[in-house]
């Protein structure tokens, strides 16, 4: 059975900010010296010229321009990066152009210019709208900064998500559940509502803060996916809540196999080789002043070897609330229902995963204990 050259999305990673977080493991660096945008935006542009070859023919669907802080650079930038992206390869009509920004680099001119420059979704990192907990986070913006960012952004974008988290340091059960009515006053179609959790590599693993205890979070979380069900959202993934058809199509190509290529300072790309009939991974220099450097952009690349597969296809597909069609197994991998039927028998007997023989679907167990479930095609 052959794969199906899937979706094309693009990542733009921009690893600057302002300060890094305690709790944030991602490739961010605090602003120290005035930011190189015009070289950076060029090296982007270089790297995206290098990838071009893996576009095999197809447009780009989504784009994701990620951070550390996106909003740090300007909107003439960004204007000046997406057109010359479409020379490169073609933006199709209709994607979706999200960019990540933080209330406390927002000015109502900058909102103005993304929009402008073809910005079409807006997601907002707000984490809570409590200032104490916002100063525990060493989050730089307010509450009020926080609510007047998000009110701007919804008059001025088709488009709005809104990143919370819970579980945070000294945070009660209702501290959380009032984040959530804030949020949802504010009429984004989207939230992204999820929990800390303390990673390796940063300031809280180094020095734990006090969470709250077991019973407490699980309490935020029923109560918590009540309150945004009851606002009109669905939960269509973990973490993921949209009204109506306003899912993230970016992050929905990531949990559907889609490809996508990955560029700036440790950007990573997943790319369907269809000549060849295989799948590679490719990983670009973290350090931004490296990454500048021609010659050390890429730093590493490697083909998913057909063992993995499964388990690699699994680990995102299984996110979705309503799974996949099992006949996206095939078309993103090659792999049948044969390859899978032991695990997949073995999950439905331990209540993990639907019978349905047409999708691949976490039953109501599976997705509270999706790591069990994923272990089986990881065996």
């Amino acid at each position: 059975m052959t794969m199906i050259l899937p979706p094309l999305a693009l990542y733009i990673h921009v690893p600057w900010c302002v300060r890094k977080c305690p709790y944030c493991d991602f490739n961010s660096h605090a602003q120290r010296e005035p930011l190189p945008e015009a070289e950076y935006i060029r090296t982007l542009l270089n790297d995206l010229e290098d990838e071009s070859i893996f576009a095999q023919g197809r447009e780009i669907n989504s784009i994701f321009i990620g951070g550390g802080t996106p909003s740090l650079f300007s909107a003439d930038s960004y204007k000046a990066l997406l057109q010359s992206i479409d020379h490169i390869i073609p933006i199709a009509r209709n994607a979706e152009i999200t960019l990540e920004a933080n209330p406390g680099t927002f000015e109502q001119e900058k909102f103005l210019g993304y929009k402008d420059a073809g910005i079409n979704r807006l997601s907002i990192g707000i984490q809570t709208f409590n200032d104490a907990q916002l100063q525990g986070l060493g989050r730089i913006h307010s509450a009020s900064e926080a609510i007047k960012a998000a009110s701007l952004a919804r008059e001025l974008f088709p488009k709005l998500n809104l990143d919370l988290m819970h579980g945070l340091p000294q945070q009660s059960q209702n501290d959380a559940l009032d984040d959530i009515q804030q949020a949802i006053a504010l009429e984004p179609d989207h939230l992204s509502w999820y929990q800390l959790t303390i990673e390796p590599n940063t300031e809280f693993h180094a020095k734990p803060p006090q969470l709250p205890v077991d019973e407490t979070l699980w309490s935020i979380q029923e109560q918590g996916v009540s309150l945004i069900h009851d606002a009109g959202f669905n939960q269509y993934e973990i973490s993921a809540y949209a009204k109506g058809d306003n899912r993230s199509q970016h992050n929905e190509n990531y949990w559907e196999f889609g490809d996508y290529l990955g560029i700036g300072a440790g950007a990573h790309g997943k790319i369907t080789l269809l000549d060849e009939q295989k799948i590679i991974r490719r990983w670009k220099q973290k350090q931004p002043k490296s990454y500048m450097q021609p010659t050390t952009r890429l730093v590493g690349h490697e083909t998913i070897q057909a063992e993995d597969l499964a388990f690699e296809f699994m680990l995102n597909a299984l996110r979705l609330y309503d799974g996949v069609p099992t006949s996206l197994l095939t078309d993103r991998t090659g792999l049948s229902k044969n390859d899978i039927k032991i695990a997949v028998n073995k999950a439905i007997k331990q209540g993990l995963l639907s019978p349905s023989p047409e999708r691949l679907k976490p039953t109501q167990q599976g997705r509270l204990f999706l790591n069990d479930l994923l272990a089986i095609f990881l065996d």
